[in-house]
Formats: C-alpha cells, sequence, structure tokens
C-alpha cells in the first residue's frame, strides 16, 4: 500500500534538505563532476545522432572526445594566450582609459570635473581601484600555485568525468526510471522529459547561440581593429543567455574602448556599433528562433534570480546548476498551477465544467 501523501512529502523533504546541505558543502569538490555533467549532457544529442548512423555508443564517445580534444587544443595553442593577455593589458590600461575620459570631460564639461566635484573622485578612485586590484588579482590568480593545481585537476577531472557520463548516459537514465516511486511514475516522466525540452532548448540552444555570437563578436571587433576584440567578444558572448544583456554590456564596453582608441575616426566607431546591432539582428531573427525557440518559458528576471540565489548560497557551483534548477521549478510551477486551476480549491463548490448563466 502506497504511503500517505503527507509521508511522502515530508521524505521528499528531508531528501531535498540533504541533497541541498550536501550541496553547500560540497559545492568545490563536485565543481569537476558538475561540468562533467553539464558537458555529457549537451553532447549526449550528438551521440545519439552518430549512433543513428550506426555507430555504438562507445565509438561515438570516442570520436566526440577526441574532436572536444582537438578543438581544446587549438583553443589553448591559439586563443587561450591571446584571451589572457588583453584580459591583462585592459586591466593595465585602464587607468590611462578614465584619465583619457578625464580629460575629455574637462575640455567640454569643465564645471563638471572641479576640484572636489563627486563625478572627479569617482573617475580617479576607479581608475586607481582598477590598477591597483585589477592587475594585482588577476596575477594571483594566474601565478598561484594553488590555482593552478587546482586548473590542473579540473581539466584533468571534467574530461574523464563527461566522458564516462556520456558513455553510459542511456543507461544511467534507464536506471533513474527504474528507481521512480511506481504511483507517480507517469507524472514525474512527463514532468522530467518537459524539463528536458526546456533545458534542451535553453542550455543546448543558448549555449550554441552564445558560442556563435562570441565567436561572431571577436573575429567582427579584430577586424576592425578594436585592440581588445576578443576580450569584448569573449565577454558579449558569455553573457548573451540573459536577453538584451550580453549585447547591451558587450555594446557598451566595446563603443566605449572604440571612442577612445578611435575618437575622430567616426567610421570605425560606427563599425563597431554596427557589429553589435547586426549580431542582435542576427540573434533575434535567426539564431534564437531556430536554436532555443520560443517555448522555453525561461523568463529573464527569473533566470537573474535564480543566478543571484544561488550564486550568493553556493558559490560558482550554484551559478552552475541555477539554469537547470530555475528550469525545473518553472516546470513543476507550471503543473502544480495547472492542477490547482482544475481542482476544487480554485472552483469552490462549482464543477469544472459547469458553465456561467
Amino acid at each position: 500500500m502506497a504511503h500517505p501523501v503527507k509521508d511522502q512529502l515530508r521524505y521528499w523533504g528531508i531528501a531535498t534538505v540533504i541533497f541541498m546541505i550536501a550541496l553547500w558543502y560540497l559545492g568545490d569538490v563536485i565543481l569537476p563532476f558538475v561540468l562533467g555533467g553539464a558537458i555529457a549532457y549537451f553532447l549526449d544529442p550528438v551521440a545519439d545522432k552518430l549512433e543513428d548512423w550506426g555507430c555504438s555508443r562507445a565509438l561515438a564517445t570516442t570520436l566526440i572526445t577526441l574532436a572536444a580534444v582537438l578543438i581544446f587544443i587549438v583553443m589553448v595553442l591559439l586563443v587561450v594566450p591571446t584571451l589572457i593577455n588583453q584580459a591583462i593589458s585592459l586591466f593595465d590600461i585602464a587607468p590611462q582609459l578614465f584619465t583619457d575620459l578625464q580629460n575629455f570631460l574637462a575640455e567640454r564639461f569643465p564645471q563638471a570635473l572641479d576640484e572636489g566635484s563627486t563625478l572627479r573622485q569617482s573617475i580617479v578612485g576607479i581608475g586607481e581601484t582598477i590598477q591597483s586590484k585589477g592587475g594585482e588579482l588577476l596575477s594571483s590568480v594566474l601565478s598561484s600555485a594553488s590555482s593552478i593545481i587546482n586548473i590542473v585537476v579540473l581539466f584533468l577531472i571534467v574530461p574523464v568525468v563527461a566522458f564516462y557520463l556520456l558513455l553510459d548516459w542511456d543507461n544511467m537514465t534507464a536506471r533513474v526510471d527504474t528507481l521512480l516511486p511506481r504511483d507517480h511514475a507517469p507524472t514525474i516522466r512527463m514532468l522530467a522529459s518537459q524539463i528536458d525540452q526546456t533545458l534542451a532548448a535553453f542550455i543546448r540552444g543558448m549555449g550554441t547561440v552564445c558560442l556563435i555570437l562570441g565567436t561572431y563578436y571577436a573575429i567582427a571587433l579584430m577586424l576592425v581593429g578594436l585592440q581588445f576584440g576578443l576580450v569584448v567578444g569573449f565577454i558579449a558572448g558569455l553573457i548573451t543567455f540573459i536577453p538584451y544583456v550580453g549585447a547591451l554590456i558587450g555594446g557598451a564596453l566595446a563603443i566605449g574602448l572604440g571612442l577612445f582608441q578611435f575618437w575622430g575616426d567616426w567610421v570605425s566607431i560606427g563599425l563597431v556599433a554596427g557589429i553589435f546591432v547586426i549580431g542582435q539582428v542576427m540573434e533575434g531573427n535567426v539564431l534564437t528562433p531556430k536554436l532555443v525557440g520560443s517555448s522555453v518559458g525561461l523568463h529573464p528576471v527569473w533566470l537573474l534570480l535564480a543566478l543571484s540565489v544561488f550564486g550568493s548560497l553556493f558559490g560558482f557551483v550554484g551559478m552552475l546548476v541555477a539554469v537547470p534548477v530555475a528550469a525545473a521549478l518553472g516546470v513543476v510551477a507550471r503543473f502544480l498551477v495547472g492542477q490547482y486551476m482544475g481542482s476544487r480549491l480554485y472552483f469552490g463548490l462549482e464543477k469544472p465544467n459547469q458553465s456561467e448563466d
């Protein structure tokens, strides 16, 4: 005989609390496994497609791994050093950029930068902070022995975890299905299917959109001649999953740097602005409709809230799991609302099918 609903809620509530406590205390430890699981989930459709073409699961996983290793080697040799150097140079040159901004404002708005004015103190303070902390932060992160060891361990464990999870993905999902409580298995399967569709559309789709737009922004800005085009493109592409935020931050950063670098060359400044306009047109009319779709159901405000809450509670690992958890909670919330709208609690004493006079 099945347990009463009250007992089931208590058991699952205890399991949820234990999971949250484990996530709280083991955040740094489980980071490679979270990343490996995300990579395996992202690449599972590719493995399924290779299987449809006649490959075994082991061969499909091996081919994907070899392709990923090749791409990783190319990026390490060509992209990552340039990205790091540009990021460090951007921090080093930031005080000079603020000095140029101060001189520009002093020429055109002299009263705003009088000695002791709030704007002047703010600009000087920002410049000094970036100069003293920015380069020091990057240098310490890159030179710290513990950080290097952690990064090496991360790069060693994540591919191994992703490989084995991708290899056994279908077996694991089938095993999890056998462990579902029989009374609620159909409902759980239905919710899991909807969550998977939401995650597939958002994580796989938006991940591809971020990669395409980030690559486009970086290459286009470097071709125009923007000094820190690779960094700006990387930042803009990385946060594209939050609608409009990536374009606004990346566009503001690129145009701001372009104004300092190309001041007076309005053609180059216009090209920098045009790159982001074209990127937004591509995203809104081609990439997002084709790769993500319109039925994801993840509102930007809900995403920002999830990132803020999970990031503050669980750090970087929390930010990684924020989007999947937000998607799952959104699906469950819509299911509960549907149940409520069809329940006696909503209709009261009226019958659901009763029509109004």
